[in-house]
């Protein structure tokens, strides 16, 4: 099955790889074990045909404009001559387990220029604002020759850096008279930004230079700008800018701003380290994902959890003597099936 796919996304005219695409991100998002199997084998494939893309990630909270300026940036740089991809993650409900994925409307130009290719992907309650697959699914969009991978988060709030730590540049957007002078200097998802982007600036210009200040400030007081290795021209200190991704201003002094980073990252070594970290952290994600997963579905387990969590929710045992005699109970059986056991 993976062939086709493989041939299609390489080789494929434009109709053929949309559809090759599409099928191979629903496949690593799978949770059966036969399609895990064909995913791993895809993504080695596609491997060799990957890393030459830049991989932005855009945050901010609901209502900043992230998909306005996604569609904005993405015809300016198709105007440029680049292919543009855009992994987009919609919130899953709680309740219904549902979501709307809805980007594609959201960016109703984009979605349908040919050099374009739009992805939406549930959150499945997956924390900091990313899907489960987003880098495997980045990786498709690499080797599919997408030259500009953006993932846009869920927009849930400071602690949303997931993103930051699957692309090479991590861009936060805000509002002019978002809240208080203090909302500027909150860490989390502040401290992690390559760029802090003001948006809708055109609908209270002073508000928007008021906030371009106290941001530039804030990071200051972070440590953001502080060092004089930052400043000696070959280390990349964040800065501020100023948008309206409504009336398209601004946008080629971001992607100007975009190029300056990448080129001095690259330059000075950082590019190619950050990607290293990032693959190693990826390793170690799915490595907790599959033992989470294997520790579910071992028997021992299954059989000892229905009684513990009644006595969870009878208060009867503490949460986390509960979880200790079940982690206890996967590891004797995990001692007892591994190899040279007796």
């Amino acid at each position: 099955m993976t062939l086709p796919l493989l041939d299609h996304i390489l080789h494929g005219n434009a109709a053929q790889q949309r559809r090759a695409m599409a099928k191979a991100i629903t496949l690593l998002e799978s949770t059966r074990a036969d399609h895990r199997a064909q995913g791993d084998e895809l993504l080695t494939q596609l491997l060799p045909h990957t890393g030459k893309a830049l991989r932005l990630g855009i945050s901010g909270v609901p209502g900043v404009g992230k998909s306005t300026f996604i569609e904005a940036l993405g015809i300016y740089l198709i105007e440029q001559g680049h292919r543009v991809a855009v992994l987009s993650i919609d919130p899953s409900s709680s309740v219904s387990g549902g979501s709307i994925l809805g980007d594609k409307t959201r960016m109703e130009k984009l979605s349908v220029n040919e050099r374009a290719y739009i992805r939406p992907s549930p959150s499945g309650g997956n924390l900091g604002g990313v899907a489960e697959k987003t880098r495997e699914a980045m990786l498709v969009c690499e080797a599919a020759g997408y030259d500009v991978v953006i993932v846009e988060t869920v927009g849930v709030g400071q602690s949303e850096t997931a993103a930051w730590g699957m692309t090479d540049m991590f861009v936060l957007l805000q509002l002019p008279n978002a809240g208080d002078d203090l909302q500027a200097i909150k860490k989390g998802v502040m401290e992690m930004a390559d760029l802090v982007v003001i948006n809708k600036a055109d609908i209270d210009p002073k508000a928007a230079t008021r906030a371009q200040a106290q941001i530039t400030s804030s990071l200051r007081l972070l440590g953001m700008h502080g060092t004089a290795e930052q400043h000696d021209g070959r280390h990349w200190s964040p800065s501020v800018i100023q948008i309206s991704a409504l009336l398209g201003q601004g946008v080629e002094n971001f992607w100007a701003e975009v190029r300056q980073y990448r080129q001095l990252q690259t330059d000075n070594g950082e590019l190619p380290l950050r990607r290293q970290r990032q693959n190693m952290a990826w390793m170690w994600e799915r490595i907790d994902a599959g033992l989470k997963l294997a520790f579910r579905q071992h028997e021992a387990v299954r059989q000892r959890l229905p009684q513990l969590q009644q006595q969870v929710l009878g208060g009867q045992l503490a949460a986390s003597t509960a979880a200790r005699q079940l982690l206890d109970a996967y590891g004797a059986a995990a001692a007892l099936s591994a190899p040279g056991s007796t």
